[in-house]
């Protein structure tokens, strides 16, 4: 009897707060909508002041207003760059950007038990690297143009077929996608696909853009299986 193929699991949603947020309260109410549409794996707390450095003040009140409903939900919180944060705040973990902690240092900060992800660009070389250091995730892109955050590089699919067919660790694709572009990355092997204003600044609102996305991966998981 032949060995049977090895399946990769469905690709879930990694959603990411928008850059800036006013209103703590409103934002949690339109959270728990978007979460009522359909399956999210995660949600990253990634709030910036002026200079581009994490705003703690606002990550804080927001993390206050949506922690617990999220968990409520099975979604787990991290915040970003800050592991400190992650602790105080009594999230699922932290993620630390290209230039930001490094791994092992938000490892030790965080403990064993947390999640820790880590941005690796377009370079596999840094993403082996971070999972050697004890990353649970790495995050590859940008894959498409985004206004969401400065500094990306470009990553072309291929990144992540290679990067399938060689680690076990999952990896994320991040970078402008939408509902319109995501599935040549779901095909590629993202393990999750991370969306911003691909839902927040959906036209139909953040929940239709969770149900569309959450269509899409049903429909590619039914096509491989």
């Amino acid at each position: 009897m032949s060995k049977p193929e090895y399946t990769r699991p469905r690709t879930r949603l990694y959603l990411i707060t928008p850059p800036r947020i006013d209103d703590a309260d409103a934002f949690a109410a339109l959270l728990e909508t978007a979460l009522s549409a359909g399956d999210v794996a995660c949600l990253q707390l990634r709030l910036k002041d002026a200079s581009g450095a994490i705003d703690e003040a606002a990550t804080r009140e927001v993390g206050a207003a949506v922690t617990e409903m999220a968990k409520a939900y099975g979604v787990a919180v991290l915040i970003n760059d800050s592991p400190q944060l992650a602790v105080e705040l009594g999230a699922d973990g932290v993620h630390v950007g290209w230039d930001d902690v490094p791994v092992k240092d938000a490892r030790a900060i965080v403990g064993k038990e947390m999640i820790v992800g880590a941005t690796a660009k377009n370079s596999r070389h840094i993403a082996m690297q971070a999972g050697e250091a004890g990353a649970d995730y790495v995050a590859f892109g940008a894959f498409y143009p985004t206004s969401t955050k400065d500094g990306t590089v470009q990553a072309t699919p291929d990144l992540l077929e290679v990067w399938q067919e060689s680690m076990e660790i999952p990896c994320v694709a991040i970078g402008g996608i939408t509902v319109e572009n995501a599935a040549p990355l779901v095909t590629a092997g993202a393990d999750f696909i991370a969306v911003s204003s691909g839902v927040w600044d959906h036209p139909d609102g953040a929940p239709a853009a969770i149900a569309a996305f959450n269509r899409i991966l049903d429909e590619l998981d039914q096509g491989r299986s």
